[in-house]
């Protein structure tokens, strides 16, 4: 059945990159998905590979802008009704924000960068623990970045963003840590993605992992038998 037999899984940002790596493992390993991201065609077009790989297992699709923030609730609804529970719940999408000078960044930008990328993903933690409780071993994975160990000129909202989403993600863990809900962040490095062609235009993608690289370890974060609890774990 695999490592993941019958847990339902949510994962934003699936549409492509690593949520759609994360999404086509998950399926392989028996997980029944839930699948977010903001364009539908794409996420269509995972659904079709998934259902070609695991023998016509067809996932639930959620076009949904997360930066709406009400929608959130409104997804934690419509699941709750369908399905009852949540077992595993991974908050995967993410926006760059731009890369300026943090004096030259539009308020727009910024703005975005804090909503998709941190707010977001609170408002999916205020939605979604009532329905991991409800989960003999609800698992959350939040994806977070390199940018937050070191400083690096330019990239302003994503490092900020993404330090503000660990302090988060650390502090409902240790909120949570007498549960049997287990919370972690997880860095996956380089990995040849969209957000990484934004920002390093010049670089050789072929040159990079493919997003499938890591998606090995989201399956271990999402097991039943992890134990971890509030770590960031690194591809």
């Amino acid at each position: 059945m695999g490592a993941l037999g019958g847990r339902i899984a949510l994962i934003t940002g699936a549409s492509r990159g690593i949520g759609a790596a994360v999404a086509e493992r998950f399926a392989a390993e028996g997980a029944r998905l839930i699948l977010a991201a903001r364009t539908a065609g794409a996420l269509e077009e995972v659904d079709d590979r998934i259902a070609a790989a695991s023998e016509g297992a067809k996932a639930t699709l959620i076009p949904v802008d997360l930066a709406d923030h009400d929608r959130i609730d409104d997804m934690a609804g419509a699941i709750a009704e369908r399905f009852g529970r949540l077992d595993i719940l991974v908050g995967n999408a993410a926006v760059l924000g731009g890369l300026a000078p943090l004096a030259h960044v539009e308020p727009e930008r910024w703005a975005e960068a804090m909503n998709v990328n941190l707010t977001a993903n609170w408002r999916l933690i205020r939605a979604f623990e009532p329905l991991l409780r409800r989960s003999p071993a609800g698992r959350a994975i939040f994806v977070t970045s390199g940018v937050t160990r070191g400083t690096f000129p330019y990239w302003g909202p994503y490092a900020t963003s993404k330090a503000a989403l660990e302090a988060l993600v650390r502090t409902w863990a240790a909120e949570l840590d007498k549960t049997d809900i287990r919370v972690n962040l997880l860095s996956p490095g380089v990995v040849r993605t969209r957000m990484r062609a934004e920002a390093m235009p010049g670089e050789d993608p072929t040159t990079l992992p493919p997003p499938e690289s890591v998606a090995g370890l989201f399956v271990e974060l999402a097991s039943e038998n992890c134990r971890r609890n509030g770590e960031t774990v690194f591809a």
